[in-house]
């Protein structure tokens, strides 16, 4: 019998209305693992090039970590995949909650879906079975009304579900995917994928405890977690501010993006960052399966914010307030809870917004061109209004509602030149002027900018004690400087990135394992001996998150993508405006390509293309035949 997977995928055919189980032996979850190695492997398989992400030949995967479901701590997520409306790219999220869990204990390890529902309809997955069933009196609903109302019509309450709000219906091509109200599949469009088949949820029960190799280790494990967690210097503060705490710490160091961009401080960062949620809104912690950090912000009721939609994160107060302009903390909260109830992605929406704000600035757009509607920076009403507006396509927020690179052309008149993303996908709130790994990790992410395809630059900086404890095991002995672009640098890139894409395959969170928390690697290395009973080590760990990262780099290349889209927008080699390097290039574009052209070294990857040799040796050699369709 598995142990910590179930070995069980579903598969369904929304066109015929079918569904079907596949039963993969342990051979392909040692060399998958869970999550993004699942999507992966069947997107490579089923999706022909250059694929309509809004067609029916698209594929949505939904698939949970290796070790989710497992009571392990901190491992709660699951990863939805599929080629994306916003990128073109690779559409690839987590999130983490309970759902992913839930889908375990259901008897799945992952669901798929293919082709598109002639109707509305939603997945009923419970105690290893599948329906599907009609969605029509959804259609149109937000995804608290949603939730609602699947759980009334199954008759429980402790029902799980994954849905998407209006903006996933009119194909809003940063909308997301939601689950519990407050937890996001939120990157790349993925909302929309579900939108275009029809699909407006996946709804999960199950009560089936997942097998465990060695429970008593298992359990003695998570048990030196919570003690260590409560000592931890990064995850107490996670604990006790959540991300909120980065606004105040990334506008010290002038890299909290302001003013679209324009800007690395704000003035009333202060008013909207950790301290000031902490005191004026914070009513309790929540958390997710399992964890014991317990990071997510439960906010106080208010005359005009619902809580139960949560309370804002990091990207959430700086895409939607310091970038606009908006220093009120109470709008803020406004503007979050509308992103969920929608199912809009915050950082795009933030930035499509503060793009149009720039543009009308520059008089690029006019009044007329807005409806009579105000679009100006540091407008709060403005900005609730204009989330509305995207989320229904209505007037110009069906141009926002393509993502900036696609407005931009729309509007023309030079309009491009206020772009600030990679591949199509808005860069999120992390400056790379003053974390120069972060630039690498935006252009080379397959999914466009993302700020967590590697670790960050603080993290691995000289005398950093939590940092170097983090490196030892991958064998990074030597703090770098976070402005740094030498092969040293590059490396810490390299090995994280592999790092964070086995979390992903484990369904494990960033903000419970090192170096961003508390559970070291070794201990990661026990936790997946004891819940599957193999005899692993940290080398076959590593080993997963490389193959998947080969995946990613052939489905782009198969969808049209190579190395000249990774690249980083003009903004980021321009002086930085304020705080300690104010007037200080920090990342020169010929230094810049040269690390890029490094990396591509290091993976094994001649004109950015995984080699054959490196395909061979990660045991992908099935990738050199191409796809199957």
């Amino acid at each position: 019998m598995p142990n910590g997977y179930c070995g069980k995928i579903l598969h369904v055919d929304l066109t015929e209305g079918k569904t079907s189980v596949d039963e993969p032996g342990e051979l392909f979850y040692r060399t998958y693992g869970g999550g993004p190695g699942i999507g992966l492997y069947y997107l490579l398989h089923g999706i022909p090039p250059m694929a309509d992400p809004l067609g029916p030949e698209n594929i949505l995967i939904f698939a949970a970590g290796l070790l989710t479901g497992s009571s392990a701590p901190s491992v709660p997520r699951y990863t939805v995949c599929a080629k994306s409306p916003l990128t073109g790219a690779l559409g690839k999220s987590e999130a983490g909650g309970w759902w992913g869990a839930e889908l375990k204990m259901a008897g799945f390890d992952a669901v798929i879906f293919r082709g598109k529902a002639s109707k509305p309809v939603y997945l009923w997955v419970h105690e290893g079975t599948a329906e599907i069933r009609d969605a029509g009196k959804l259609w149109g609903k937000d995804t608290g009304e949603t939730e609602s109302a699947i759980r009334s019509e199954l008759g429980d309450d402790r029902v799980r579900i994954a849905t998407i709000g209006q903006a996933g219906e009119h194909l809003v091509l940063f909308a997301n995917i939601v689950n519990e109200r407050v937890h996001f599949n939120g990157r790349n469009g993925l909302g929309a994928v579900m939108g275009s088949k029809y699909l407006k949820a996946v709804a999960v029960r199950g009560t089936t405890r997942v097998n465990v190799a060695n429970r008593e280790s298992l359990t003695e494990l998570s048990r030196w977690v919570a003690r260590a967690a409560a000592e931890h210097s990064l995850s107490k503060i996670l604990h006790v501010q959540g991300t909120p705490a980065t606004v105040g710490a990334n506008n010290a160091i002038g890299g909290l993006p302001t003013h679209h961009w324009s800007k690395g401080s704000f003035e009333s960062a202060d008013k909207i960052g950790g301290d000031a949620l902490t005191d004026e809104f914070l009513k309790s912690r929540g958390t997710c399966f399992a964890c014991p950090i317990r990071c997510k912000r439960v906010i106080k009721a208010s005359a005009n914010v619902d809580p139960s939609f949560g309370g804002p994160e990091y990207e959430t107060l700086a895409a939607l307030g310091s970038n606009c302009d908006v220093g009120d903390l109470q709008t803020l909260c406004k503007a979050n809870e509308l992103c969920n109830r929608f199912g809009m992605d915050t950082i795009s929406t933030g930035a499509a917004i503060s793009f149009g704000m720039k543009c009308r600035e520059a008089g690029i757009i006019d009044p007329d061109t807005t409806d009579g509607k105000a679009l100006q920076f540091g407008d709060g009403t403005a900005v609730l209004e204009w989330i509305a507006k995207i989320a229904h396509r209505d007037g110009f927020g069906d141009i926002l509602a393509e993502g900036t690179l696609r407005a931009a052309k729309k509007i023309g008149h030079g309009a491009d030149r206020f772009l600030v993303q990679v591949k199509g996908q808005e860069a999120p709130m992390h400056d790379p002027r003053v974390k120069a790994g972060v630039g690498l990790q935006y252009a080379l992410s397959p999914m466009g900018a993302d700020h967590w395809f590697a670790q960050h630059d603080p993290l691995f900086t000289p005398g950093n004690p939590v940092g170097e404890a983090a490196g030892r095991p991958m064998g990074l002995l030597q703090g770098v400087p976070v402005c740094d672009l030498t092969g040293d640098k590059v490396r810490i890139i390299f090995y994280t990135s592999l790092l964070n894409s086995l979390y992903d395959a484990l369904g494990a969170c960033f903000f419970g394992f090192a170096p961003r928390s508390v559970t070291p690697l070794n201990k990661m290395v026990s936790m997946v001996q004891a819940i599957t009973g193999w005899e692993t080590n940290l080398w076959e760990m590593m080993k997963i998150g490389e193959r998947i990262n080969n995946m990613a780099r052939v489905f782009n290349v198969r969808q049209g993508l190579s190395a000249k889209d990774d690249v980083l927008p003009e903004k980021y080699f321009e002086p930085l405006q304020s705080g300690p390097n104010k007037g200080n290039v920090t990342i020169r574009k010929e230094e810049f390509e040269q690390a890029i052209l490094l990396y591509y070294e290091m993976a094994g990857w001649p004109n950015g293309e995984p080699s054959h040799g490196k395909l061979s040796e990660l045991g992908l050699g099935w990738l050199l035949a191409g796809p199957d369709n």
